[in-house]
């Protein structure tokens, strides 16, 4: 049996045992308008009506198992994850979602019951921070700055780096070991913002606040030792959709392009019916429900589901954008989007690496002490920012 969207403000509801979506007609939408220019927001354009998708029941596509999937590394992150007591997102308030362990709780977990110390390993990787501020529509927001050691004479090149959490929940704190293994690996100074989070500011507060902090990067990267000429864009998760909608941004607003674009896992288009997104719609740590529930606190109205700004595989004109590197896994809803993703930059004549990888799930890129997947996805990314600083991007 299928199950049809609903024409309804987009919601999650629970289904024997599994998250299903009923979404809003824009959020599973098809249609391809071009892509208007844009400034500081790429306003929402107009589509045409879609045909509406539908979304399979467990019956019809039984998940495999997140733990079954997984390799030997993640599957330890996962166990203890679970031993923590995390729910569901979709199943908690705010609140509750925010303040319950994040899988970066879990590798810390994971080290102490190895029988070694994370704040030593953090110390030994010789990574500065010193927290800053920057301005938005919306008041001052925290940017903090990791500087590595040993990493040369002069001005360094910068990456901003935007945090995931589906625009609700996290803070640079619980993405702090990816933008410290970036600064070090690619030598670089990373500079990790806080923007305004949904539900408190609704769509598109966050993308609003991205672009002013590159702005600001670029403004001010002389202050703390950056080379504004070289200054690239990160993200994972919905920081990758931010750090991808910063380029396009910066490209259409006459602002410097960034020098390279890391997208990791981005949330790249608004079809939850998407191959990866039923093979995945109950894995851990995102599940299809999890991704329902971040897109009901974060959309203002349905007719948000439709912007450009969300919908990048289908609906925004990629030629022009900086060099890009796309890192996917295979247990993840979000993986078929960021492949296509990847597809269509290389298709736009964007200088593209594409690498995903198997038996990791999504949150996987900042766990290199204990997943060896993550330290490869890492150095690519790395090898991938130096190279597009001195000028040699070239597509893998």
């Amino acid at each position: 049996m299928k199950i049809p969207f609903r024409t309804s403000t987009l919601l999650a509801t629970l289904m024997t045992g599994t998250a299903l979506l009923a979404a809003s007609p824009g959020w599973a939408q098809t249609a391809t308008p071009p892509l208007p220019a844009a400034a500081a927001t790429i306003p929402d354009a107009p589509v045409t009506e879609p045909a509406f998708s539908t979304v399979a029941t467990v019956a019809e596509t039984p998940d495999s198992g997140t733990m079954k999937r997984a390799d030997k590394d993640m599957a330890a992150v996962l166990k203890k994850l679970g031993d923590l007591g995390v729910k569901p997102i979709e199943s908690r308030s705010v609140e509750e979602a925010r303040s319950q362990p994040t899988p970066a709780d879990a590798v810390q977990a994971v080290l102490k019951e190895q029988g070694k110390d994370p704040a030593a390993l953090m110390a030994a990787m010789k990574v500065s921070k010193k927290d800053m501020t920057y301005p938005t529509a919306g008041g001052t927001q925290q940017v903090r700055v990791y500087t590595p050691e040993g990493a040369g004479t002069g001005p360094l090149p910068v990456i901003v780096y935007y945090h995931g959490g589906g625009w609700v929940i996290a803070t640079v704190d619980t993405y702090e070991a990816s933008a410290m293994a970036l600064a070090k690996k690619a030598k670089a100074i990373v500079a990790s913002v806080e923007y305004r989070h949904a539900p408190e500011n609704k769509f598109p507060a966050a993308h609003e606040d991205a672009f002013a902090a590159y702005k600001w990067a670029l403004a001010n990267a002389a202050q703390f030792g950056g080379d504004p000429a070289r200054v690239a864009v990160a993200g994972e998760s919905a920081g990758g959709n931010l750090a991808a909608n910063v380029a396009i941004m910066a490209r259409d607003g006459n602002v410097q392009k960034p020098a390279h674009m890391l997208l990791v896992y981005p949330v790249a288009g608004t079809d939850m019916n998407t191959p990866s997104y039923i093979q995945n719609q109950n894995a851990m740590p995102l599940s299809k429900g999890a991704m329902g529930w971040f897109v009901d606190k974060t959309l203002a109205k349905p007719e948000d589901a439709k912007s450009p700004m969300l919908n990048l595989t289908t609906m925004v004109d990629l030629k022009g954008l900086p060099s890009a590197t796309v890192i996917t896994d295979s247990i993840d809803p979000l993986e078929s989007e960021g492949k296509m993703l990847a597809e269509k930059l290389k298709a736009a004549g964007v200088p593209t690496t594409y690498k995903n990888y198997e038996g990791v799930t999504h949150e996987f890129f900042g766990m290199a002490p204990v997943v060896s997947d993550a330290d490869k996805a890492q150095d690519v990314a790395a090898q991938d920012l130096r190279e597009a600083f001195v000028g040699e991007s070239k597509p893998k």
